[in-house]
């Protein structure tokens, strides 16, 4: 892995600027300097190859800077997403055990909008373990079964990515300046927009809040050429007047699928198409239409990538698992990665992804499992049952037992929110809780999880 990091930072010359954010830069040099200073401080840590580590800090200078600076020293970094809760990231800690955690020193659930540095605070864990496998990045991915999958990549299969986006026609290069919106904590942002922008030489421009009014500015203060999102932020964009952004060429979203209509809204306000990439975090990149001219396709295959559709779903050739700690059950076998998206390949080669086919759904470019969700909620100790179902919003429809029999109140919806609120993240959270005297059933018992029916059953507001 370290010298993954330096084939990256010898790639393009020092004095190209890489991180931006309002009126602070930082070159390649200055960066690679920052990474040498912070190597140094973990290796006194006694972090070095093969260590297990946790990575836990909001998206900044600092992020980027860490997580070279460990990979440079050939440690295994579990990336944790800055928005999981405690509890969150203590179960996910019992199952993958760090040797280490590094964090943001502050208080980073109070942190509003963008900071680029952050003091960095190491813990050494005493139950941790070192790696036992090669890989280097470690993910988390809520599996159908309500259990998060562990997926792991090596530091072959992460510059075989880093190739296969400077493959594809339309990716930005050198001088061009990228307002990456999407997580660095997940692998559009993380691979497309740090990695491949450090191998390219490209420059990351982040903004100081999403919002259009905030995201516009930074457009026009720093004339990007390039926008990486998801369809959030183009929905957010398209519903502005936006100024005069000459220098715009590219816009691309990944995470999630495009909406056509805040594709053509986004297009006919700013004049440039919407692309499109598609992947998992298994495999990173698995097809990719930069220009958004091939929907309702997501693109070809990306360069080295083969697919293939079976049972119509879209499997993907692995040569390895990804998944450690037997996280991934059967979506790994025979050397095929199965998404469980619904999918087929046309005659010349383009993929079109026709939904989830699974509980998976993924809700502002970050993958929710329904089935954690109702775990959740079933584990109040007033719950008897619990379904959720997401067709625009998350939905949890839910049977209560009386609180006290005599008087037969149970929990409110509101109370049961709370209760999710203090064990899920936020982005995970159901928009409404509708409470039900029984769930329908098929006729063969099984619960009903279709939207219309469920809305049918519940009181009215």
């Amino acid at each position: 892995m370290g010298s993954l990091v330096r084939r990256l930072f010898d790639a393009r010359d020092d004095a190209l600027p890489y991180l931006t954010h309002q009126q602070e830069t930082v070159t390649r040099g200055e960066l690679r300097e920052r990474v040498a200073k912070q190597a140094a401080v973990f290796a006194g840590f006694g972090i070095g190859p093969g260590s297990a580590v946790g990575l836990r800090t909001p998206p900044s200078f600092t992020q980027v800077e860490v997580l070279l600076a460990l990979w440079r020293l050939g440690a295994q970094v579990m990336l944790f997403d800055f928005r999981l809760k405690p509890a969150e990231v203590a179960a996910l800690c019992a199952s993958c055990r760090p040797q280490f955690m590094v964090r943001a020193g502050s208080n980073v659930q109070a942190t509003f909008g963008f900071r680029p540095e952050y003091e960095v605070v190491t813990e050494c864990r005493g139950t941790g373990r070192p790696a036992d496998t090669g890989h280097r990045l470690v993910q988390f991915s809520s599996g159908s079964t309500g259990r998060p999958k562990v997926i792991g990549r090596t530091a072959a299969s992460l510059a075989a990515e880093v190739d296969r986006f400077a493959g594809i026609t339309g990716m930005p290069g050198e001088g061009d300046r990228v307002l990456l919106l999407s997580s660095t904590a997940h692998s559009f942002g993380l691979v497309a927009g740090l990695l491949h922008s450090l191998a390219a030489g490209a420059s990351v421009v982040f903004a100081p809040r999403i919002s259009a009014r905030d995201l516009l500015r930074t457009a026009v203060d720093h004339r990007v050429t390039a926008l990486f999102g998801v369809p959030m932020h183009y929905e957010l964009l398209a519903a502005v007047d936006p100024p005069e952004l000459p220098d715009l060429r590219v816009a691309v979203s990944g995470g999630e699928l495009m909406p056509p209509d805040v594709a053509a809204r986004f297009t006919e306000r700013y004049g440039v198409p919407v692309g499109e990439s598609y992947g998992t975090t298994e495999s990173g990149v698995v097809a990719m239409d930069v220009g958004g001219t091939l929907r309702p396709s997501v693109g070809p295959a990306a360069p080295g990538m083969v697919v293939r559709i079976r049972q119509d779903e879209l499997d993907v050739a692995l040569d390895e698992s990804p998944y450690l700690f037997d996280s991934g059950g059967t979506q790994y076998a025979d050397g095929w990665l199965r998404t469980r998206d619904r999918a087929s390949v046309d005659g010349t080669g383009a993929v079109r992804v026709h939904g989830r086919a699974d509980s998976l759904v993924v809700i502002g470019g970050l993958k929710v499992d329904l089935t954690e969700v109702e775990n959740v909620l079933r584990g109040h100790p007033a719950v008897e049952q619990a379904v959720v179902v997401h067709e625009g919003v998350t939905e949890a429809y839910v049977v209560t037992a009386a609180a006290d029999s005599a008087v037969g109140v149970g929990p409110s919806a509101e109370e049961l929110l709370r209760w999710c609120r203090e064990r899920l993240a936020d982005y995970k959270l159901p928009r409404v809780v509708r409470l039900l005297e029984a769930l329908p059933r098929t006729s063969n018992g099984k619960l009903v999880r279709q939207p219309a029916l469920l809305r049918e059953r519940a009181p009215r507001p």
